[in-house]
């Protein structure tokens, strides 16, 4: 067997809509959401890092959601189409067809805004996930390093490391309150970085936390995901000055400091 094979799954891409069950908040900056409905029978999650398109109301308190053409999603004419945001299943219960979201706060933009007051009974779009990168877990050891926004990827990964693997984590964070509980089967390290008014794109916090790290004995895979810029400085220290393979790094821009989306790896 080929070691560290991994491995990309590609799903049937299929839109549903999604209601809230309750709402709980979990740090400071982190809104949990809990959907339901009967439409998340059969959603499939395989990756701790997959993601998912939400789409919110639009300014006429309305879903308008896409279908798929032949060119990509297409809205219908002539209506405000529904916001729409990439985000992290945190937990899925196919049992329960209930589906775990968190949200980071920021204080604006569609996706914030909704999670900040969604209440019972509201209803929302989901598409996806298209594919999941399935990371091989024959490594000696993972490092997972992200800002706020990539905690629940962070949390979902150490909730399904074995028991046998070892995580060091690096969270860049607005401030202490914003620490959550973390917990894994795996042995693992949590270091809590904390901006305290500085701008996450203007932080260095995970840069020099990187490079304090040690080198690690054996075989080390390296998880990224933060600002656009930050991630390609990350990656590229990581390549150049550390040598580490490349199939040995996946590092994803979660948001960019213009506000737009990002997603590259």
């Amino acid at each position: 067997m080929t070691q560290h094979a991994h491995r990309m799954v590609r799903h049937a891409l299929e839109r549903r809509t999604i209601e809230v069950l309750s709402t709980k908040r979990v740090t400071a900056h982190m809104q949990r959401i809990i959907f339901g409905g009967e439409q998340l029978r059969g959603f499939l999650s395989a990756a701790a890092d997959d993601h998912v398109k939400l789409f919110f109301p639009n300014p006429e308190g309305e879903l308008v959601l896409p279908t798929l053409g032949p060119n990509g999603p297409e809205f219908p004419a002539g209506v405000s189409p529904s916001p729409m945001r990439d985000y992290t299943p945190r937990e899925y219960d196919a049992k329960r067809c209930e589906l775990i979201v968190d949200f980071v706060l920021h204080g604006d933009g569609p996706a914030s805004t909704w999670a900040e007051q969604a209440t019972p009974g509201q209803k929302i779009g989901l598409g996806g996930p298209r594919g999941s990168f399935i990371v091989a877990d024959d490594f000696d050891q993972f490092v997972l390093v992200g800002d706020e926004t990539a905690l629940p990827a962070i949390g979902r990964r150490l909730d399904e490391l074995p028991a046998s693997a070892r995580a060091y984590v690096l969270v860049e964070i607005p401030e202490k309150a914003d620490r959550q509980p973390l917990g894994s089967q795996a042995e693992f390290e949590v270091v809590w970085l904390e901006r305290d008014g500085v701008e996450a794109a203007q932080s260095d916090l995970l840069e020099r936390a990187l490079r304090q790290l040690p080198e690690l004995p054996g075989d080390t895979f390296y998880w990224i995901a933060a600002e656009s810029r930050r991630v390609r400085d990350m990656r590229r220290y990581l390549a150049e000055e550390r040598d580490i393979p490349k199939d040995w790094i996946r590092a994803t821009g979660y948001w960019k400091a213009d506000g737009t989306d990002d997603d590259e790896d």
